[in-house]
């Protein structure tokens, strides 16, 4: 399993995932689950991805090589005139890849399943974000729904819905990311470190601030405790 979350914000985009692939208890590995696609000044365009290994990586490998050689057939994401146009090329080449894997894994009663969040902007364009779904439809972020989440994203909701609105400033929309998903790392061990975390300022068209963070971070380990303190502390607080 995995957790990604991606927010869409009047400053810009905040964008965090983790690393974590298992397949069962005993067979865990890291594989990055973020891919960042630039002409700097010119277009910006993330990928987070959730689901099975095998399904993420064959749509990167092929998204990745229509960017070298591009035919009508497979049209580059770095060509797109349109945020909108990019997600159409992901979620077909996502359902076709899905659709492949599923023919070849029925036979053995198995199935695998994959989503992404796509999100980015173009110079003169606007930033958008999307959800693309196994079938190759998706949705859109709003502003009355300014974050996407992929993977196991029930335990890093609740924060989100809190404090999350269009006008939540870049520094703090960071710390919501990242306190998100370390609730999410608490309550679920198929989700786990190293993180990577993207800021995206709006018309910047490149990545503003990238970091990796890894296990035994002292950082963000003394945000965890603090978000944990300031939990303990507001709870003893309520009375009935």
């Amino acid at each position: 399993m995995t957790y990604c979350v991606g927010l869409l914000l009047k400053e810009g985009m905040v964008l965090l995932s983790d690393t974590r692939t298992n397949a069962g208890l005993d067979n865990i590995a890291t594989y990055r689950k973020m891919f960042l696609f630039e002409e700097p000044g010119e277009r910006i365009i993330a990928i987070l991805t959730a689901g099975s290994l095998s399904v993420t990586q064959t749509t990167l490998a092929r998204l990745e090589e229509a960017i070298h050689a591009e035919t009508e057939d497979t049209p580059s994401i770095l060509a797109a005139p349109t945020m909108l146009q990019v997600a159409e090329i992901v979620g077909r080449t996502l359902n076709a890849v899905s659709q492949e894997v599923a023919d070849k894994l029925t036979r053995m009663k198995q199935a695998a399943s994959a989503s992404m969040i796509v999100a980015g902007q173009r110079r003169g364009g606007a930033m958008r974000m999307f959800l693309i779904y196994p079938e190759g439809n998706f949705i859109e972020a709003t502003e009355d729904t300014p974050y996407l989440q992929i993977g196991e994203h029930k335990y890093g909701k609740p924060i989100l819905d809190r404090v999350i609105t269009p006008q939540t400033p870049l520094a703090d929309a960071e710390k919501a990311v990242l306190l998100s998903m370390d609730s999410t790392l608490r309550s679920n061990l198929s989700v786990g470190m190293p993180l990577d975390l993207a800021v995206i300022e709006k018309d910047a068209c490149a990545v503003t601030r990238s970091r990796r963070i890894e296990a035994g971070d002292a950082a963000f380990a003394a945000m965890s405790e603090a978000w944990s303190a300031a939990l303990r502390d507001a709870f003893r607080r309520i009375t009935l």
